[in-house]
């Protein structure tokens, strides 16, 4: 997938075709080549030096398009910027994602499960359409992985091969868990466990390509890896008595405890394998979601109270699990981030419903082949868990720049790329 800005770009395509010069044809080549993705600024850039040059020479507006009057000054302003462009590099080598339906892109789509959505309407505003994301268009580790200047979105794990690995693999997988056997009521799914499996896989594969253990070392010593689970050891283990006896064996402290110990122990084994960064994502206000209110009630309350202070608890135990490795494992650095947007984002968006009909599933997917609403950039919900491609825009552009310890401590993703 490479990344583009569709409606500036048929501006300047426009634009170049009116100009018949032969040096606009070279940028506007250099610009449409099929490996190339320049960043938006950079296209406002092209499309200024263009539009001026054409409407604002002396010789356009007495005659006829000259586009000649601005350009020593413009054309080499934008070499410059395109040649920065061109020579940029991604902020870290490679990106690896660990998770569950928030992250998953695809690897559940084969699996005999309740929990994939490779159908329409999901993936309505992606440009491959359904592929196994659980939103309208992009996920927030498909935002992140933008902002960290990759060019193509990382693989799932069953789909990777070749060296497309040596950039990152996501092994996230809808309905997964910390627990084995949470979401098993949903069908098949990749709990933690197994997704740190199938990481040793890779890391067998990249030691192959690279040809050395040491070369693979120090390529995974520079990654990120993000991890995102634990909501499903709750909506679907510990809040689910029907499938589970999670809730009679521990109370919410204890089970949280219990939770958080396990999950140490595996970003520990990730450690053991080379990993160095790690972006440790808390849960959400699961409590808040469209299908959580409709299942369970909020007595008068905003929310579900009892799934919103399960999560608290939860993250009440990771964060000083973060602060404790940073202490223990000073070769590596470890971030707690629970990215929300502010109350100005959310003012401007539906909260309180869903942009597709919510059916399909375990009740909460949208209903396969249904008519989604007309602006789902204007809601929150896509589903009733999972977010639309504009609120993950706006949660991972705070998990990458914010500066608020509530939701990035110690370090934001941009500061933990710099590490």
């Amino acid at each position: 997938m490479i990344f583009a800005n569709k409606s500036v770009s048929c501006s300047l395509q426009i634009i170049c075709f009116l100009t018949f010069s032969p040096i606009y044809s070279l940028l506007c080549s250099v610009v449409y080549h099929p490996s190339h993705s320049p960043p938006s600024h950079l296209y406002v850039i092209l499309f200024n030096f263009l539009f001026s040059s054409l409407l604002l020479s002396p010789s356009s507006m007495e005659s006829k398009l000259q586009p000649w009057g601005l350009l020593p000054i413009s054309f080499l302003l934008l070499l410059s910027n395109l040649q920065n462009w061109a020579n940029a590099e991604p902020k870290v080598p490679c990106y690896f994602i660990f998770g569950d339906s928030l992250s998953d892109n695809g690897n559940n789509n084969n699996l005999k499960t309740l929990a994939k959505v490779n159908y329409r309407p999901y993936g309505i505003d992606f440009q491959k359409g359904p592929t196994g994301r659980f939103s309208n268009g992009r996920n927030m580790q498909d935002v992140i992985v933008e902002l960290l200047g990759f060019i193509h979105y990382m693989p799932p794990f069953a789909k990777s091969k070749g060296k497309n690995i040596l950039t990152g693999v996501n092994y996230a997988s809808g309905s997964a868990g910390i627990r084995n056997e949470s979401g098993k009521q949903l069908g098949a799914r990749i709990p933690m466990n197994e997704q740190i499996k199938n990481h040793k896989t890779i890391i067998s594969r990249i030691s192959r390509l690279l040809g050395n253990d040491s070369s693979t070392k120090r390529l995974l010593s520079q990654c990120i890896y993000s991890i995102q689970i634990g909501s499903n050891d709750y909506i679907n283990n510990y809040f689910k008595p029907e499938f589970y006896n999670t809730s009679r064996q521990y109370t919410p402290q204890q089970f949280a405890v219990v939770l958080v110990q396990q999950y140490s122990q595996q970003i520990k084994t990730l450690y053991d394998n080379g990993a160095r960064k790690f972006a440790l994502y808390g849960l959400s206000l699961i409590g808040c979601t469209p299908v959580a209110i409709a299942v369970y009630g909020t007595n008068g309350s905003p929310c579900v109270n009892k799934l919103n202070i399960a999560a608290t608890l939860f993250n009440d135990r990771l964060k000083p699990l973060v602060e404790e490795l940073n202490n223990n494992l000073t070769d590596a650095k470890f971030t707690y981030l629970n990215p929300s947007g502010s109350p100005v984002d959310l003012s401007s968006y539906v909260t309180n419903g869903t942009c597709c009909k919510a059916g399909g599933g375990g009740g909460e997917l949208c209903i396969r082949n249904s008519k989604p609403c007309s602006n789902p950039r204007r809601y929150v919900f896509w589903d009733g868990v999972h977010t639309t491609d504009a609120w993950n825009k706006v949660v991972a552009k705070s998990a990458y720049y914010t500066e608020s310890p509530l939701e990035a401590y110690p370090f934001n993703i941009h500061k933990l790329a710099k590490h």
